[in-house]
């Protein structure tokens, strides 16, 4: 795709030199660091700037992805054709009434977590390893330890293609394992509601110490990685199977399954998206010869190969 030097002057205008980027290598914003550039990537100050951004879109031409923190997705090689919106600081705002809380799609999910627990609310204690942004927990119904996003979030408000924002309630939210509406309909999520219970300040803080320390016993984070690799087959742990197939240290290239949690694969140095794909297919076909189980990707793959 060739860029619209037209796109770029209005987006500069609307966004500013510091929000607009051309040509930006995605390993620079995503937790695998891996990934070729987008045409363009933007960073909005708010859902309002998010309206104006897809109407500018749509009156270009220009395709899109919305990406959160960057944490549950692979980046292919060719990188992002058209615009890649990324929310950042500005739209990370957490306030709370009452015991509810509202909060920006930008707003790291152990941080909203943390703001959960200063003001003695409880059922986000789950959260509070999980690497991503509130928004893209959302989309996925991130979950772990026995909690999910579902069981928390009551209403969502997101910018749809035509620019119109639109408020969804929670029955209309269709949550399911790793799965939202917002997988479906395109539209980028921009403020979220959740409802928690009140809680001891101090038991909520021991849980997600106590969880804290579990993930940090058995998770590879000193390593590059999009968090959890693939979804958890029926009746089985992803990890457990892998494992069990004997492939822990299993690498090609620079990307690698886990020594320490073979439900991960991390970027040993220097990996491509190739060589995540390349060793995500070695994994399925060695694990569904052993077991006869389908292993599929969690992660979101985005990009051009």
């Amino acid at each position: 795709m060739s860029l619209n030097q037209d796109f770029i002057a209005a987006a500069k205008e609307l966004l500013g030199e510091e929000q607009f980027y051309v040509n930006e290598p995605m390993s620079r914003h995503t937790t695998f660091n891996i990934g070729g550039p987008a045409d363009y990537l933007l960073f909005p100050s708010d859902m309002e700037q998010v309206a104006k951004i897809f109407v500018l879109l749509r009156d270009f031409d220009i395709p899109h992805t919305v990406l959160g923190n960057g944490s549950n997705v692979l980046v292919l090689d060719k990188g992002i054709r058209g615009a890649v919106i990324k929310f950042h600081a500005p739209m990370s705002y957490k306030q709370c009434d009452g015991n509810k809380i509202v909060a920006g799609a930008g707003a790291y999910l152990k941080h909203v977590s943390q703001f959960a627990a200063e003001n003695g609310l409880a059922g986000l204690e789950f959260a509070c390893g999980i690497p991503g942004s509130l928004g893209g927990a959302v989309f996925m119904n991130a979950g772990a330890y026995g909690g999910e996003m579902k069981n928390v979030v009551t209403r969502v408000k997101t910018v749809a293609h035509n620019g119109n924002i639109i408020t969804y309630e929670k029955d209309e939210l269709d949550f399911g394992y790793r799965h939202s509406v917002f997988q479906h309909n395109g539209q980028a999520i921009c403020e979220i509601t959740m409802e928690l219970e009140p809680g001891d300040r101090e038991e909520i803080q021991a849980k997600m110490a106590d969880f804290t320390q579990r993930r940090e016993s058995k998770q590879p984070l000193e390593l590059p990685s999009a968090g959890s690799t693939f979804k958890r087959p029926q009746g089985y742990f992803a990890g457990t199977l892998i494992d069990e197939t004997g492939l822990k240290g299993l690498q090609v290239g620079g990307a690698q399954i886990s020594t320490k949690h073979a439900g991960f694969v991390v970027n040993s140095g220097n990996a491509t998206a190739a060589d995540v794909l390349n060793l995500i297919k070695e994994v399925q076909d060695r694990v569904y010869a052993k077991n006869g189980v389908r292993l599929f990707p969690e992660v979101r793959i985005i990009g051009e190969q």
